[in-house]
């Protein structure tokens, strides 16, 4: 029997046809996308050094590649909501840069997506990986080891504040997976050569003002002040505090002294952000996160700002200041 189709029929029909594999190819070669969590709050240089590790890989954000930005704005809790936002946009891999809060709530949240962090602590202590060399599972990233820096902080304090033997930390109490190994390491460092640290805790910004005042009501000599979202934001403030109370103070980025702190010292953060791009990078073209190894961020910065010195009335060693990459006049 003879089937007849009319002329309107078999257009639609060959329209259909044709569309198919045009959606299909479509569907293809839609652009990978890749989530992009931080502690913090909207962070320019943070974000353009992820890109530049995309872009090594080949990878060009809007040309190749989406990416997902979420921050937290230092609010730890939120981040499993916004990890399970990601997750339920099935993007690509996470990239999860800042507290190891952040990667935890990734893992947490999904064995399948593959996740890239930034830990300042051991990522094996903290059970992201199974080992440094083969992290296993969904999960690898860059460790600053910023945990370790207690002790180098006290030896950059003692070489400026010789006659020193009290320093103060500064801890943001609802952080404290973040900051556990460094105030342990901090406090065994200072008692193996007779120093004492005290710790004082700030959750919010109305919490800085008595924390400091309350350092220097323990006659520390200095402040040294633990990695944090929320103090890398409220820099200035700090800076402005210690200033007032008159407390030399070191942290971990160099947007401290140029916020007008005394010093900072660290891995090289934009270093870091860069090789979680290209871990990224490789992973979107097939790598898989457990056979990648843990990267240990080896770049280290000093920073001086003079003009605070000047301002605290500090002498800064010429030792000092052959050691440091920059000095703000």
């Amino acid at each position: 029997m003879a089937i007849h189709i009319g002329r309107r029929e078999f257009i639609v029909t060959l329209g259909g046809a044709a569309a198919w594999p045009l959606a299909a190819r479509a569907q293809q070669t839609a652009m990978p996308v890749v989530g992009f969590l931080n502690d913090s709050t909207k962070n320019a240089d943070h974000a353009t050094a992820f890109r530049n590790g995309l872009s090594e890989v080949g990878f060009v954000e809007d040309r190749n590649v989406a990416i997902e930005y979420r921050w937290a704005d230092g609010h730890y809790d939120r981040m499993p909501g916004l990890v399970a936002d990601l997750v339920r946009r099935q993007v690509a891999v996470i990239a999860t840069t800042g507290a190891v809060e952040a990667a935890m709530a990734a893992k947490q949240a999904t064995t399948t997506i593959p996740i890239v962090f930034t830990t300042g602590g051991d990522p094996v202590k903290a059970r992201l990986v199974a080992a440094l060399n083969k992290p296993g599972g969904n999960i690898t990233g860059v460790t600053t080891m910023n945990a370790e820096l207690g002790s180098k902080w006290l030896g950059l304090m003692r070489d400026l504040l010789p006659k020193a033997t009290r320093f103060a930390l500064l801890v943001n109490p609802g952080a404290v997976i973040n900051s556990a190994e460094m105030v342990a390491g901090t406090q065994d460092a200072a008692t193996a050569i007779g120093l004492q640290v005290e710790v004082v805790y700030a959750g919010t910004s109305s919490e800085l003002e008595t924390a400091l005042a309350s350092a220097a009501q323990k006659q520390a000599g200095a402040l040294m002040i633990a990695p944090d979202a929320l103090f890398l934001d409220r820099r200035a403030q700090i800076a402005a505090l210690a200033l007032r109370h008159a407390l030399p103070a070191i942290y971990v980025n160099r947007a401290f002294p140029e916020a007008g702190g005394l010093m900072s010292y660290a891995s090289d953060y934009t270093d870091t952000f860069r090789q979680v791009g290209v871990y990224c990078g490789r992973i979107l073209k097939g790598a898989k996160p457990a056979d990648l190894p843990v990267q240990l961020q080896t770049r280290f910065q000093f920073v001086i700002n003079l003009k605070t010195a000047r301002a605290l009335g500090l002498n800064i060693s010429d030792n000092l200041l052959t050691l440091a990459d920059e000095v703000i006049e």
